[in-house]
């Protein structure tokens, strides 16, 4: 379910994006609510919040979840600071096009790729089936975030909803098909697990 953290503060930004546009007073300040630009520091802060808390329970993030921190906070950043919302419409294919070359880059520069650290101690599988498994999911996080980027620039009215339903439906599926591919192996290890408890059973 970490993985799905990021949707979190991405609820609060849908929800305040399709509110109209009003401004409200708290403590003698003026604010505006609804909108492109009050969704994003309401994402940027909800962010902050999340995985923070994150942080302080688990003492650290790891690289893909800083990867989430910096990408929002600095998309985030420049959209408020520029008044664009063509800026914040790249964090997300960015940000799954970085995750694709992570997947990808460690097929070839690390001893044991992305698919088997995240998912390894779930399963034992052949060294092959870890190749296509990570190759797979660079191919699933390169196809996201070009769909997020042609549905932003091409269904501009559509963008945010897919950001969220549309992206997480994709990242769903993709967890499905993975159960299936994996499952088979996940058999064997219980199978494998079980004999040795019957062998330690038996010698006593």
């Amino acid at each position: 379910m970490k993985a799905f953290l990021e949707y979190i503060p991405l609820v609060f930004f849908l929800l305040i994006y399709k509110l109209k546009e009003r401004v409200v007073q708290v403590a003698g300040f003026e604010f505006t609510i609804g909108g492109i630009y009050s969704a994003t520091a309401v994402l940027m802060i909800g962010t902050l919040l999340v995985y923070g808390a994150v942080l302080a329970k688990q003492r650290h993030l790891t690289r893909l979840q800083w990867l989430v921190v910096v990408a929002v906070m600095a998309f985030g950043s420049a959209t408020l600071l520029l008044r664009s919302e063509a800026i914040l419409k790249w964090k997300a294919p960015v940000v799954n096009w970085i995750m694709a070359i992570v997947f990808l880059g460690s097929q070839f520069f690390r001893e044991t790729n992305m698919a088997k650290v995240m998912f390894g101690e779930l399963v034992t599988m052949p060294d092959a089936k870890w190749r296509k498994l990570n190759l797979a999911w660079a191919g699933v996080f390169f196809f996201v975030g070009s769909a997020n980027l042609f549905v932003a620039f091409t269904f501009p009215a559509w963008w945010v909803d897919f950001k969220l339903f549309g992206s997480l439906g994709l990242l769903l599926l993709a967890s499905v098909a993975q159960i299936f591919y994996i499952y088979p192996h996940f058999e064997q290890k219980e199978s494998v697990a079980n004999d040795d408890n019957s062998k330690l059973n038996s010698g006593k």
